[in-house]
């Protein structure tokens, strides 16, 4: 196969097996990608997104292991010929956990780590350094310690890490997952200045759509290893990962479907007409959202809760209760302190003074770690901490075992988030998305009065979200109560009752989830920006105004 001038990336017949799997993850994928193109991968968790990626500088198979037949070739250079270092210059690679692809200590020696590698003279390299830093907005962190970086914080500087060597081809595996909208609005805008300024070519797998679609030139879908690709609208018409608007597009029947709030807002005029003519909302996904503080007992409380880690003052003097029968969304800015909340309510992490108290009294901090766990269960923004047998049946049969639940429960809930997962594998070998839900499915199974949960839809699809938010919901509806930190603004929309602002360690807002998320551009969900009206979600839509195009 011979390259021409424009193209950056070809596939052609490319599979991939790994040992002791039951097929190939990926199939006969023909695949070309131009210079200058903004590529974005979509599939469902486990699809075979993660291993495509892979593919385009070689750590498919050289670095993962298991067979690749067919080629790829970046710029002319063939991976089975050239392995990851020798594409160093050409292809910048962020992965899913930015933390693990870490070298260094601080935030400007892993900037400019690449470029000792390459050779790059230090004039250079200092100039590079401080542009990054401008581009991302991380100027302030350059003397920080990687370790002591939020997940959000930690992802800009990856980023940062492979931008400073100006390669060809970027590959970026769910790069805005950890970040809040504003700061995900940020690095997407520096992305497409690469992608318009530079030519420089970018392939995103990202399960947020909904933030990517709109800058795509090409979407790529994996359905089961196979790839099919073609122009945002004309993918978006059939794919079963499509955002809010385009399922709003398609409900309404506009023509042609909008990729952007923009194009929603154009086509909704009609729409926003009916809607302020229609009687109130009948079946509403609204009435889900109780205000629950008004009645239910509080299952969990702290009172001047802080938190300082050495001289950063991460949460400060925090009231808060999180009640029977509630999920309540926790949001805020990257390193605003919302996961630092989240283990001091836990009992786990750092606490410089306050109290935390359970509703049967007693402090978590004073409970033995498994029966802690039966009363106030974490799921930490990197799920992996929690695993550590050599298989994923391993690791739900002693859940069950350690929780005293019938056997199997733990294997039914991964299930049904994420279905399929071959129980032989070993959770590191999972995808990101997948270790995510069997720590869900792990948690969940000990059936905890309160659940708290740090970024839960990282690598989660739109199905896999949407049975998240089904089964949160069952849970309070059984009495429990669900603390979440997200930064996924449609999952808020879905799932929560109520929503905690936090900035600078201080709860700033509190209420009912449609008046916080509505009275922040930054926050609220597409819907709301297109239709208005208090309502969230396409469901909300429909039971507002009715079924059929609109």
């Amino acid at each position: 196969m011979t390259t021409h001038d424009g193209i950056a990336v070809e596939l052609a017949g490319v599979s991939v097996t790994y040992a002791d799997a039951a097929g190939p993850v990926l199939r006969d994928v023909d695949l070309t990608i131009e210079e200058g193109e903004l590529v974005l991968v979509v599939g469902r968790t486990g699809s075979g997104k993660s291993s495509l990626l892979g593919a385009l500088n070689g750590l498919v198979p050289h670095f993962t292991g298991g067979t690749l037949t067919g080629s790829v070739r970046v710029h002319g250079r063939d991976t089975r010929d050239h392995r990851p270092r020798d594409l160093a210059d050409l292809v910048g690679v962020v992965g899913q956990d930015p933390l693990a692809g870490f070298v260094t200590d601080t935030v400007e020696e892993e900037l400019a780590y690449g470029m000792e590698q390459l050779g790059l003279a230090p004039d250079v390299m200092r100039k590079r350094v401080e542009e990054t830093l401008d581009l991302l907005g991380i100027a302030d962190l350059r003397d920080a310690a990687l370790a002591d970086l939020s997940g959000g914080q930690q992802q800009r500087v990856a980023i940062g890490s492979v931008l400073t060597a100006h390669p060809r081809v970027l590959v970026l595996d769910e790069p805005t997952s950890a970040l809040d909208p504003t700061g995900a609005e940020e690095v997407l805008a520096a992305i497409t200045r690469l992608v318009h300024d530079l030519a420089v070519t970018v392939v995103i797998a990202e399960h947020r759509v909904e933030r990517v679609l709109a800058y795509a030139d090409r979407v790529v879908h994996v359905v089961d290893g196979r790839v099919e690709s073609g122009l945002p609208a004309a993918m978006m018409r059939t794919s079963t990962i499509a955002p809010p608007v385009v399922e709003l597009g398609r409900w309404a029947g506009w023509e042609p479907l909008p990729m952007s709030v923009r194009d929603a807002w154009r086509a909704g005029a009609g729409l926003r007409r009916a809607l302020a003519d229609a009687p109130p909302a009948r079946t509403s996904s609204l009435s889900r959202r109780p205000d629950v503080a008004g009645g239910a007992r509080p299952l969990l409380s702290a009172a001047k809760l802080s938190v300082h880690h050495h001289d950063l003052v991460a949460v400060r003097e925090v009231d808060l209760q999180v009640h029977a029968g509630s999920v309540t969304a926790l949001m805020g800015r990257n390193g605003s302190g919302k996961s630092s909340l989240l283990w001091a309510l836990q009992g786990s992490g750092t606490r410089t003074s306050g109290t935390v108290a359970l509703a049967e009294g007693g402090d978590p901090a004073d409970l033995a770690p498994a029966v802690r766990r039966t009363r106030v269960g974490l799921v930490p923004q990197t799920p992996a901490d929690l695993l550590y047998l050599p298989t994923v049946g391993e690791e739900c049969a002693q859940a069950d075992q350690e929780t005293g639940a019938a056997p199997g429960t733990c294997r039914a809930l991964l299930d049904r988030i994420v279905p399929e997962i071959d129980g032989r594998l070993h959770p590191r070998d999972l995808s990101e998305g997948q270790r995510l839900a069997l720590v869900l499915a792990i948690q969940l199974s000990a059936d905890p009065a309160v659940l708290l949960l740090d970024e839960p839809t990282r690598g989660l699809d739109y199905q896999g979200k949407a049975v998240l938010a089904e089964v949160l919901r069952e849970l309070a509806g059984r009495g429990r109560s669900i603390l979440l930190s997200t930064h996924d603004v449609e999952f808020v929309a879905e799932s929560a009752d109520r929503v905690l602002v936090i900035a600078a360690g201080e709860i700033v807002a509190d209420g009912p989830t449609s008046e916080v998320v509505t009275s922040s551009p930054a926050f609220a969900p597409q819907v709301a920006k297109v239709l208005g009206h208090g309502l969230l979600t396409v469901a909300d839509a429909v039971a507002h105004v009715g079924e059929g195009p609109r």
